[in-house]
């Protein structure tokens, strides 16, 4: 029977589940999710910052730790949490392996510390000392029951010359406070406390997965328009070909849009209309007809044994090829007839199509999740996802899925991840910010983002700085797409190549994963379908393309360029340590990203500063305010910027640069920021 509360009511489930003589209350714990309801996010070679409120009544002396696992491991490794000041605590700690980890906080009062601590400060002497001194020995007598071996004769050589102490003492010698400092004594009774006061915090979850979704950057492609034959549409041998240049332009991830065959009832024609022409080759995102479904590949395109030669080719350069994941379906697909009941049907027996209001998909049906077989129809859409897997495919990039059921996602995620603990799902989630917040917490690896509609210098920075920092940098990863085929933004369509040049280097810079849909991005291709659009005229959602990706005028250059800065600089390979910094000119944004113990990286410098003039028309000028000590920089020396896209080296000091940028020659500076003693003023 537990007492009574205050209130008249029961303790806490946390205080109920505590044996009484715990003290400390541990509370504000982080990473952790919905207060531990979805795993937190992780990666290798990036260490978990674990922190945590810790306190206790009174002035006693606090130790802490951090109880880590993975899932498949017996035992608990720890490591000490340290004290930042104001009861909040923090401890990092290494993941080694793929898949789910368990974390805990467990805090205890030490008594030895506080004993010490009070002996030094007191300062006691005569018959206060020796009672002292019998406290102490006291407690280093209970830790010897506590040991083995040789520490176990240590401590007891500690207790008698305590003992000694304390006899000497009241003989009315003088005692110093030296035997209480000794670090052999400390460490031993450190690692012998007592856990009787102990509180350990709840079993969190943590989910590492590998560096690539941490780190990316995605060029997505369509294969039929990679032909150098404009009599024929492209095939995976031709995307086989292209894929030195896409190496060369420093890309990791290629994507592919669906690969399936095409239904050809209410195909859609060009720039998505109603009527067809002959050769209309139809939306690929209209999947399925005759020939197959969702494992099953366009003839058009090749074999799935052509599929997996460019999976292996594309390896060999390294690159990974992502598929698009989109559980939708043509009318002619085979699951309309073989399993109608995954579908909606209409009062006059038809087939919903899928809305997006004000646009129509005719040439799609939706899947009815809310089917009474929704359990085989769940598993079929496991299946697919793991024929892909077998196939050699490891990143996927799923469509729509705030359209389907986000327990479906968790279900899927959780279940695939088991075996398959490699495998990376990026989310087409342009969708409202919970749902889009809760399909990251349900699994997924990334994220699009809104930064496409994000361009002013305060928008930027509010929305950065929101999920690129706790709790949202728990559990979500953005991925920022400056354009994709359904998206033309007005600032490309008017800005021209400054514009993509500029937004290319922002989301670049801004995220560690980011990506672009190419060769229209690179070569600036802007002509909206109607005024007021952002849907590309001749999209090639609806028609094959021819792209000069030679063209003098492509950024191919500057991506290239970005790309290799990355690389060389593993501060723009995370996004904790994101800081923007102030400029007196609302139309330009600088901000920096260095290494700290987030990022692994505190015993070495590497500071990246970046300033972006955010109009593609005109030149802009104004004076940066840089916070040089977040920076690791002494604002009392000289340092250097050395502008990676140019090689020019300038020589600063202070907090304040002028910054002058013409978009037509370089609308951004990407400056590596170095202390250098030899650099004078």
């Amino acid at each position: 029977m537990y007492p009574l509360m205050p209130n008249g009511g029961e303790p806490s489930a946390a205080v109920a589940a505590a044996s009484g003589r715990a003290r400390p209350v541990i509370s504000g714990v982080r990473p952790v999710v919905d207060d531990g309801a979805f795993a937190a996010k992780g990666s290798l070679g990036e260490p978990v910052v674990v922190e945590a409120n810790i306190f206790t009544d009174g002035p006693d002396v606090l130790t802490a730790e951090v109880r880590f696992r993975h899932r498949g491991e017996a035992t608990w490794k720890t490591t000490p949490l340290r004290p930042l000041g104001n009861d909040r605590w923090r401890a990092t700690f290494p993941v080694s392996e793929l898949g789910r980890y368990q974390f805990s906080i467990r805090a205890m009062v030490d008594d030895f510390a506080t004993w010490r601590r009070a002996f030094v400060l007191r300062g006691a002497t005569g018959y206060a000392l020796m009672l002292d001194l019998r406290v102490g020995s006291e407690l280093v007598r209970r830790a010897v029951d506590r040991a083995t071996g040789a520490d176990r004769r240590q401590l007891n050589e500690f207790a008698g010359a305590l003992e000694a102490a304390a006899e000497a003492a009241e003989a009315g010698e003088t005692i110093t406070a030296e035997i209480a400092a000794n670090p052999d004594l400390s460490r031993l009774m450190s690692e012998r406390r007592s856990l009787g006061t102990a509180t350990t915090s709840r079993t969190y979850h943590l989910d590492v997965e590998r560096e690539r979704a941490r780190f990316s950057s995605w060029y997505e492609l369509f294969p039929r328009s990679t032909s150098p034959d404009p009599d024929r549409s492209g095939t995976f041998a031709d995307v086989e070909s292209r894929l030195d240049y896409v190496a060369e332009l420093g890309f990791d991830v290629l994507y592919l849009p669906p690969i399936h065959p095409i239904g050809t009832t209410a195909r859609k024609g060009r720039d998505g209309s109603t009527e067809t022409t002959p050769g209309d080759p139809g939306s690929p995102w209209a999947i399925g007809s005759p020939r197959g479904g969702h494992t099953a590949v366009n003839r058009d395109l090749g074999t799935l044994t052509d599929l997996k030669r460019l999976v292996k080719a594309a390896n060999s350069h390294g690159i990974e090829l992502a598929l698009d994941l989109a559980f939708q379906c043509s009318p002619d697909h085979p699951w309309v007839s073989e399993h109608p009941s995954w579908f909606k049907h209409l009062p006059d027996g038809t087939i919903q199509t899928a809305e997006n209001p004000p646009k129509r998909y005719e040439d799609i049906y939706p899947l009815d999740f809310s089917t009474p077989d929704w359990r085989s129809l769940w598993d079929e859409l496991r299946a697919v996802n793991e024929f892909w897997i077998d196939q050699g495919v490891r990143i996927f990039r799923v469509d729509n899925p705030h359209t389907k059921p986000l327990r479906f996602w968790e279900w899927l995620i959780a279940s695939l991840r088991e075996a398959h603990p490699d495998v990376i799902w990026l989310a087409e989630a342009f969708t409202r910010p919970r749902v889009m917040e809760h399909l990251a917490k349900a699994g997924f690896s990334q994220s699009y983002t809104y930064f496409t509609w994000r361009n002013t210098a305060d928008e930027l920075r509010d929305y950065l700085t929101e999920i690129t920092t706790p709790p949202v940098a728990d559990y979500f990863r953005p991925n920022l797409w400056p354009n994709t085929p359904d998206i033309l933004h007005e600032v490309l369509q008017h800005g021209g190549r400054p514009a993509f040049a500029l937004r290319f280097v922002l989301a670049s810079t801004l995220s560690a994963n980011y990506g672009i849909y190419g060769p229209p991005f690179e070569l600036s291709v802007r002509e909206p379908r109607e005024p007021g659009s952002e849907e590309y005229l001749h999209s090639e959602k609806f028609e094959v393309r021819r792209w000069d990706t030679t063209s003098p005028a492509s950024l191919a250059r500057l991506i290239s360029r970005v790309n290799e800065i990355r690389r060389a600089h593993r501060a723009l390979q995370h996004n904790r340590t994101l800081r923007f910094h102030r400029f007196d000119n609302d139309r330009m944004l600088a901000y920096s990203k260095s290494l700290d113990e987030s990022t692994g990286g505190e015993q070495e410098s590497d500071v990246v500063l970046i300033v972006v003039n955010l109009d593609p028309s005109v030149v802009r000028e104004g004076t940066v305010f840089l916070d040089l000590p977040t920076l690791g920089i002494d604002p009392a020396r000289p340092y250097a910027a050395t502008d990676l896209l140019t090689g020019i080296k300038y020589s600063w000091s202070g907090s304040t640069s002028f910054i002058r940028l013409d978009p037509a020659l370089q609308p951004a500076h990407v400056f590596s920021i170095e202390q250098n003693p030899e650099v004078t003023a």
